[in-house]
């Protein structure tokens, strides 16, 4: 066996393959003799069909199935001596022999894995924010809470952000109905963000019975990319308004939080350390976004072709089931391949380089990191126990734990390496939460 490898590009190589027929032969011969000893041809006695005919109907298959074999084998003889570490399975093409050759010939293209030199973090610098808890924060997450409880009565009176409103309406670009721009008895909540901020500014100050026809621009960037940008003629009916009442901070809403005795004391301390725990979730995943970042500006990494694609067709299905929990079918949506490859290329280089800095400075998820990561999880949930049992339940879960702990030693480490600022911040900032609705 013969081969030489060629560069084309950073990862992409490729292989030229050349094999002995007679080594071929030699081992398609010993099958024949073999398989002549135990198959049952009609006609014949077991042991005793002509090696002749076992050649006829068996010899084009195992001719197939030999160089199948070693090809393969030389193939990965080849990548062994050249030391490569290859991505995925190699595209194999056989080549025109000269005439009279006694090898047969193939190329072979693959990719490889890239080389990867770590970064220096030392120069960079990430802000950590900084967030007070105190009786302020409970009683804006309890108002929250009340909201999100309100029952709602008819108002006699034009439409107010807050209120729940029951619409009809038809959407027109350039005079056609378009997918999804059509709906009777359709609920909404005014404020809520759930649609386009102009549509909802066209429906407050409507009344009852009220019909009403306006236009707006779909924003450039919205997902369905058949009304992205385009100018839409909405008619509207208001058919009902409806205002919220909220229930009083009293023993009665602290049960309906799961406080079993209503104790309204128990009830803010247990709203504390929720709180306490979401701040410290989302500044430890707000720390490992920049950290992400900072090892992409630091680190020179190309993401394999084929790993990319193989990322994409996992957030195409991702964006699928998402969907689906949404009552959205995916082909109201087209999911177009392109609009993932550059998330799919920062998944896939992440993934490469936190893989280099595990090995290099031995952050493998040890056991007891795994356990304390699913019990802290657990707290969360009214029963802790039972969520901690079903985590280890699951080969499949527990992986999923490891791989968070994974890209948290990582974060851990490189916290070690970066300037750390804190960054005081508004606790509805970190929340997310727009100051008018805390």
């Amino acid at each position: 066996m013969q081969s030489n490898v060629e560069n084309p590009n950073t990862l992409e190589r490729k292989l030229d393959i050349s094999i002995s027929q007679e080594e071929i032969q030699v081992e398609v011969d010993d099958r024949l003799k073999r398989l002549a000893g135990t198959v049952k041809i009609q006609g014949f006695r077991p042991g005793k069909v002509p090696l002749k005919i076992v050649t006829q109907q068996f010899g084009a298959k195992l001719h197939q199935e030999v160089l199948g074999e070693m090809l393969r084998k030389h193939f990965q003889e080849a990548v062994r001596q050249q030391n490569l570490r290859i991505v995925g399975a190699p595209h194999f093409v056989a080549k025109q022999s000269e005439e009279n050759s006694a090898h047969y010939e193939f190329g072979a293209t693959f990719e490889v894995y890239p080389d990867i030199t770590i970064g220096d973090l030392s120069a960079l610098s990430v802000s950590k924010p900084v967030v007070k808890i105190g009786d302020k924060e409970v009683e804006k997450t309890l108002h929250i809470l009340q909201k999100q409880r309100a029952k709602y009565e008819l108002a006699d009176r034009p439409a107010a952000l807050g209120d729940r409103v029951n619409i009809d309406y038809v959407g027109l670009i350039d005079g056609n109905e378009f997918r999804g721009g059509k709906a009777e008895d359709f609920a909404l909540l005014l404020g809520d963000g759930y649609i386009l901020q102009d549509f909802e500014d066209a429906i407050i100050g409507m009344s009852t019975g009220e019909e009403k026809s306006f236009q707006m621009i779909f924003p450039a960037d919205y997902h369905d990319k058949e009304v992205a940008g385009k100018s839409a003629t909405f008619n509207v009916r208001l058919n009902k308004v409806e205002q919220p009442v909220l229930a009083d901070i009293d023993n009665e809403f602290a049960k309906s939080l799961g406080i079993e005795n209503g104790d309204i004391k128990k009830m803010h301390d247990e709203i504390q350390l929720s709180l306490e725990r979401e701040v410290f979730q989302r500044t430890r995943a707000k720390l490992k976004e920049q950290i992400m970042q900072c090892l992409l500006d630091t680190t020179v990494c190309d993401a394999p072709r084929i790993l990319i694609e193989q990322e994409v067709k996992h957030l195409i299905q991702d964006a699928k089931n998402s969907l689906a929990t949404q009552g959205i079918r995916s082909e109201e949506i087209p999911l177009l391949p392109e609009s993932f490859l550059e998330r799919a290329e920062r998944r896939v280089k992440l993934g490469l380089i936190l893989a280099e800095i595990v090995k290099i400075h031995n952050l493998n998820v040890k056991p007891e990191q795994t356990r304390k990561y699913v019990e802290y999880y657990a707290q969360s949930y009214e029963n802790p126990e039972q969520v901690v049992k079903w985590h280890y339940s699951s080969p499949e879960r527990l992986k999923e734990i490891e791989s968070l702990v994974l890209e948290d030693n990582v974060v851990s480490w490189a916290l070690e390496q970066v300037k750390v600022i804190d960054q005081e911040m508004a606790f509805e900032d970190l929340m997310g939460y727009s100051h008018a609705s805390a």
